[in-house]
C-alpha cells in the first residue's frame, strides 16, 4: 500500500539533520500494518457527523487502545474542521524530561508515514514560554500523542505538528503555556490583538500590513482519557463534573475540580493550558461530542476507564 507519508530510515537519534520519533505502541494500541490500520481508523471515523462548518480551535480526544477509545476519537476528530498545523498536547505519563516538553524538529513516524514537526513554531513556543523546553526524553516512551496521529493523518493528510508533553502541574505554568500558544495562534491568524495589548502597540497600521500577509490557521488537539479504574457509575459521576467544566470552557474550574475530587483525568494539565488559550482567543463554550467507557467493550462495569471527546469552534 502507498503510505500517507514517505518513510525514512532515521532512528530516534539524529541521522543527518533528521530527528525522527519512532512509534512505541504500534501493534499494541493499534495495528502496525498500514492497510489494517487504515481500515480500523476509517471504521472509527465512519459514524462521525459531517465536518463542522466553523473551523475547530480545540479538539479533545482519548488515547487508549483503539478497540476501547477509537469510537470516541473517530467520532470527535472526524467532525473536527482542523487545519494542517496543530499544537498536539498531551500528558507526560512517564515523568521523564522537561515539565513542558516540546519536540523540537524532524518528524514522528507512524505506520502511515512520517508526520513533520513544525520546527519554527516549536522554537517560537520555547522562546516565549519560560517553562517550555526543547526535549525528546518526555516523548520517547509516551503513547498519548502517538495514538492520535493515524486519526489526524486520515483527516488532515498534509498534517504538521508541534508535539508538547505537559507534566508541570503548577497553575501559573499552565497559564503561561496557554498564553504563549494563544499568542502564536493569534499572530499567525492575523489576529494579533493579544500581543498588541500586551506591549501597548497601536493596531491600525499593523492591521493594514496584515492584509498583505498570508494568514495561517493553527489549532490545538489535546489527548486525554478520563477516570481510570472505577466502577462505571462512579466514573460517570466523576467525569460529569470534569466535563461540565470543559463544556463551560473554565480552565481553573477543570483544574480545581479534578484536584478536589481526585479525578484521574490524565490529560487535565494539557487540557487546562489549551482552555486558557481558547479563552484568550475569545471562545466561551465547548461541545461535548461523545462519552464511553471500556466497560462498553469488556462488559465489566466494575472497573472501567472513561473516554470523552470535545470540540471548541473558532469564535
Amino acid at each position: 500500500m502507498t503510505t500517507a507519508r514517505q518513510q525514512g530510515t532515521s532512528s530516534d537519534n539524529t541521522s543527518g539533520n533528521a530527528l525522527v520519533r519512532q512509534p512505541v505502541v504500534a501493534d499494541r494500541f493499534y495495528p502496525a500494518n498500514p492497510a489494517e490500520l487504515t481500515r480500523m481508523v476509517k471504521a472509527c471515523l465512519q459514524d462521525a457527523p459531517e465536518k463542522r462548518r466553523k473551523p475547530t480551535l480545540l479538539a479533545m480526544a482519548p488515547h487508549a487502545g483503539y478497540i476501547f477509545s477509537g469510537g470516541v476519537a473517530g467520532y470527535t476528530l472526524g467532525q473536527a474542521n482542523l487545519p494542517k498545523t496543530i499544537f498536539l498536547l498531551g500528558p507526560n505519563h512517564t515523568g521523564r524530561g522537561a515539565g513542558v516538553s516540546v519536540w523540537p524538529e524532524g518528524a514522528w513516524r507512524t505506520p502511515l508515514g512520517d508526520v513533520p514537526v513544525d520546527a519554527s513554531l516549536a522554537a517560537e513556543l520555547c522562546g516565549i514560554c519560560p517553562q517550555a523546553r526543547p526535549d525528546t526524553q518526555a516523548h520517547l516512551g509516551e503513547h498519548s500523542l502517538e495514538v492520535l496521529l493515524p486519526f489526524l493523518l486520515l483527516c488532515v493528510p498534509d498534517l504538521q505538528i508541534v508535539p508538547v508533553a505537559i507534566g508541570d502541574s503548577t497553575p501559573g505554568s499552565l497559564r503561561s503555556v496557554g498564553e504563549a500558544i494563544a499568542a502564536i495562534i493569534s499572530q499567525n491568524a492575523g489576529r494579533d490583538e493579544f500581543r498588541q495589548a500586551a506591549d501597548g502597540r497601536t493596531t491600525s497600521q499593523e492591521q493594514e500590513d496584515g492584509k498583505e500577509q498570508k494568514e495561517r490557521r493553527i489549532s490545538m488537539v489535546v489527548s486525554s482519557d478520563m477516570t481510570h479504574f472505577e466502577s462505571r457509575k462512579e466514573a460517570e459521576r466523576l467525569d460529569s463534573m470534569a466535563l461540565e467544566q470543559v463544556a463551560a470552557l473554565n480552565p481553573e474550574g477543570l483544574y480545581n475540580t479534578v484536584r478536589q475530587h481526585n479525578i484521574s483525568m490524565c490529560g487535565v494539565l494539557p487540557m487546562t493550558a489549551a482552555m486558557v488559550a481558547c479563552r484568550i482567543l475569545g471562545a466561551t463554550r465547548a461541545t461535548l461530542t461523545r462519552y464511553a467507557t471500556s466497560g462498553d467493550i469488556t462488559g465489566d462495569e466494575s472497573n472501567v476507564v472513561g473516554y470523552a471527546g470535545a470540540l471548541v469552534d473558532w469564535p
